[in-house]
């Protein structure tokens, strides 16, 4: 840094397009780099934690930029790489610098400002007239500044706003921001014994002379039978956490007493939060001939290809490939990212690479708390962790030098951001973070989306297959259970099948587990009533309550609003109150009257709501201590179980013929993975799907598990109607409190598109499915852009171009306008 340089580019964490200009002091000249964070302020009195994008010499002709407040890092937290990703994908897809800023940074390293009332020292309160409260928070000020929350509690009020506004008119206080740190290092008590009395002799004196004091010659004895310091005197220089002697129903205020006379000494020590794993390492994984064969062709595959598909059947013994690459990069010194679709998956992942790898990799997820999540990046920074597991969000994490990105079961649609921006793919992200670490990339699944496949036939992608499964575990039977001819037939109990019940029942004579598959949580899809026919609706959403046993509630699962269940209808006052659908809660309270000697559990979103519920059940199945497991979605990725021979699929006629282009892929997809749970080992595996059409194609070639055939199906459609792999396409959503403004500015916008780009590569604008969400009407325009003779940065550009001109106009500045970029 030099006197040449004494601007910087500071992205700041909001949805504003840009970067804005600050002036460095001159006492910060060489302390500012990219990627350092800086605290700065923004409009007249916020305050917020910026990230240094670039220096330069260039003064901003508009404005007179602001100075930095202060600089927080010594050494940047974001790399290079890093910024160049980030940039990468804010012009991708087509949101701000900010948004993806916002998204990358753990919450802990995002300071923020936090409003304070102070006293004001050149006014006397002596010479004004003030109530008592008034009298009762200045007093409280004098000590220390409050914030608004200290203000209420010094007064006793919700809402002190009125005291505070009559103070300031007064002049009496001021009203100002501070920036608040959010990462706090963990930090324990550890206790040991002082220098001086480790001389020999000296300790037993000690001893010998607290005989009058008992309590305190207890604590002393505790921590001897802990710490060996007679023997090791090296001991006591660790000590012992100060909780853990106290746990030893020992006198706190003796131990008080001894650290006050100097007998003990207490420190604090920074500890990791990560938790550690000290189970035996075992250090290596025996690939069989065709595994090792696969490992080879990968690698062969990597001279040739940045990104290869690893396409192999469920059972087929992927990951152990996948840890003898990671083994390999490891040794030469290069970082791995392994990204994984769901935290559930990686319960099971983590546990099998911590017998390879101990405890010298990092895990980074949602379910981490925002200190642990620092602590993660940190590492990474550091190379400390030289590879990490993890979900979508572990593609922002500082890697200076990844050698291989595994981004397992690519095909999920949980990779796909939704809300809020960067709406962006983990595994299309991956592929380009790859280039920027000139690292390759390796797509594993059983089932690769089209646009994959597409490119692997293209020979964009190389491909290695494997079509047998692992050892002499063989590929499960499908079987249809006919719902509608049961329903005719009067064999169905509840939603379950004949065929089903008695295939469960026949596994658990076997003392085998089975796995139960929906894909929709909750009770009953919605509640209705036999004679007016109202159906509970969300207020704020275009949806109907779904109805929660386990709580007694109505949920909307779009914007979380709940109500309680009622008993009469509250629009005629009926009792006759019906469930309609069926979902994980309901299924789970039949199981339990059909088989009452099985433990049944369930696994759903509101089941795995703490930090290790998902660890906690899938350790539980996995003990044997639970004999059917019925869920959503999570319990079709990838995981392993080796006494499940029973899988059952209901509903799928529902996936198959959701409005949506992809619903045949997707419902091929979720039938082979949750199928693929079955016969993991030496016996066969079975699987029902419960259906009221057997006979639809896309059900007869799941059955066939002819992925080739199910592709070149597909994607004669995809290229009939011009779907991805053949275009890519670009979602637009208006959003507005008043439906006919929403229309309006789609309207606006579709009809520049129109002028511009012609008609034919635009649908809309039509009202979605679910018209409604959060209060605000939706209307949509998609466009559809052939790859070849189209410049999409250009398109982008010219879109955004049409939302700054159409923001201008007053009657469409309030509406919200979302670009989704290769929506799923």
């Amino acid at each position: 840094m030099s006197e040449l340089n004494p601007y910087c580019e500071i992205i700041l964490p909001l949805p504003l397009p840009g970067t804005f200009t600050y002036l460095i002091p001159p006492l910060d000249w060489g302390r500012v780099a990219p990627g350092s964070r800086v605290v700065v302020s923004f409009g007249k009195k916020k305050i917020y934690t910026g990230i240094v994008l670039k220096l330069h010499d260039h003064s901003p002709e508009e404005y007179r930029p602001k100075e930095l407040l202060e600089v927080l890092d010594d050494q940047p937290i974001v790399n290079e790489r890093q910024l160049k990703f980030f940039q990468w994908m804010s012009r991708y897809y087509m949101c701000s610098l900010g948004e993806v800023i916002n998204a990358a940074l753990p919450a802990a390293l995002k300071l923020s400002s936090e409003s304070f009332v102070g006293i004001n020292p050149e006014i006397n309160p002596d010479d004004e007239d003030l109530d008592n409260r008034e009298w009762e928070l200045l007093r409280a000020l004098k000590t220390n500044d409050l914030t608004m929350k200290g203000v209420s509690e010094v007064l006793g009020l919700k809402q002190p706003q009125r005291i505070l506004k009559q103070l300031s008119e007064k002049g009496l206080i001021d009203l100002f921001e501070k920036v608040k740190d959010k990462y706090q290092p963990k930090k324990v008590k550890r206790i040991r014994i002082a220098d001086a009395f480790l001389e020999e002799g000296i300790l037993e004196e000690l001893i010998n002379e607290l005989e009058s004091k008992p309590k305190q010659q207890d604590v002393i004895l505790a921590y001897l039978r802990d710490i060996p310091v007679l023997d090791n005197p090296n001991s006591n220089t660790l000590g012992i956490e100060k909780s853990n002697l106290l746990s030893t129903d020992v006198s706190p205020s003796s131990l008080k007493t001894l650290i006050k006379n100097e007998v003990l000494v207490e420190w604090e020590e920074v500890v990791s939060r990560l938790p550690t794993d000290h189970s035996k390492i075992q250090g290596t994984v025996q690939l069989s001939q065709v595994q090792e064969a696969c490992r080879r062709s990968i690698v062969q595959s990597f001279e040739k290809h940045n990104t290869t598909l690893l396409h192999g059947i469920t059972g087929s013994g992927k990951t152990e490939i996948f840890i003898e690459l990671i083994k390999e990069q490891v040794a030469t010194g290069k970082q791995v990212l392994y990204l994984l679709p769901e935290i559930a998956l990686t319960t099971q992942i983590i546990a099998r690479l911590h017998k390879i790898f101990g405890d010298s990799f990092g895990v980074y997820h949602s379910r981490y708390s925002d200190n642990e999540r620092v602590e993660v990046w940190q590492k990474v920074l550091k190379k400390e962790y030289q590879f990490v597991v993890g979900v979508r969000s572990a593609v922002f994490l500082p890697f200076s030098d990844l050698g291989l990105i595994i981004v397992d079961e690519e095909h999920e649609p949980s990779y796909k951001q939704f809300e809020p921006a960067p709406r962006y793919h983990a595994r299309d992200s991956a592929i380009y973070l790859s280039t920027i670490h000139d690292a390759h990339v390796l797509l594993g699944t059983a089932t690769p989306s089209l646009e994959t496949y597409q490119n692997a036939l293209d020979n964009k992608y190389g491909i290695v297959e494997l079509t047998s499964r692992y050892g002499e575990a063989y590929n499960p039977a499908m079987e249809f259970a006919n719902v509608n001819r049961e329903r005719k037939q009067r064999k169905l109990k509840g939603n379950f099948t004949s065929v089903l019940v008695e295939a469960i029942q026949e596994s658990l004579d076997r003392k085998e587990q089975i796995i139960l598959f929906q894909n929709r949580r909750g009770y009953a899809s919605y509640i209705t009533c036999d004679n007016c026919s109202t159906i509970p609706k969300c207020p704020n959403c275009a949806v109907s309550l779904t109805y929660h046993q386990y709580n007694n509630k109505l949920v909307c699962h779009y914007c979380g609003y709940n109500q309680s269940m009622y008993i009469d209808c509250l629009q005629c006052g009926s009792t006759e109150l019906r469930n309609v659908g069926f979902g994980t809660e309901e299924l789970e309270e039949e199981l339990k009257l059909l088989f009452p000697q099985a433990i049944v559990q369930r696994m759903d979103l509101d089941t795995t709501r703490s930090k290790y519920g998902y660890q906690r059940i899938i350790e539980e199945f996995e003990e044997g201590n639970i004999d059917i497991l019925v869920g959503t979605q999570m319990v079709s990725k990838g995981l392993d179980f080796d006494r499940v021979n029973l899988v059952g699929i209901f509903d799928t006629d529902r996936m198959i013929h959701f409005p949506d282009f992809r619903s045949h892929e997707r419902a091929y997809h979720l039938i082979t993975q949750v199928s693929g749970r079955a016969g993991r080992k030496s016996k066969n595996g079975k699987v029902i799907v419960q259906t009221n059409d057997p006979d639809q194609e896309l059900l007869q070639r799941a059955k066939k598990d002819n992925y080739r055939a199910f592709f070149q199906w597909e994607i004669m459609e995809r290229e009939r109607f011009h779907y991805p792999p053949f275009t890519r396409i670009i979602n637009i959503t208006f959003k507005h409190r008043e439906k006919h403004v929403s229309f309006q500015a789609a309207n606006f916008f579709a009809s520049d598109i129109r002028k511009n780009l012609g008609s034919q590569r635009m649908i809309g604008p039509v009202e979605p499915l679910i018209g409604k969400i959060r209060n605000l009407y939706l209307h949509e325009i998609t466009l559809k852009i052939v790859k070849q003779g189209i410049n999409l940065p250009a398109v982008k550009e010219y879109l955004k171009s049409v939302e700054v001109m159409m923001k201008q106009m007053p009657a469409f500045k309030s509406v919200g306008v979302v670009f989704d970029v290769d929506p799923i």
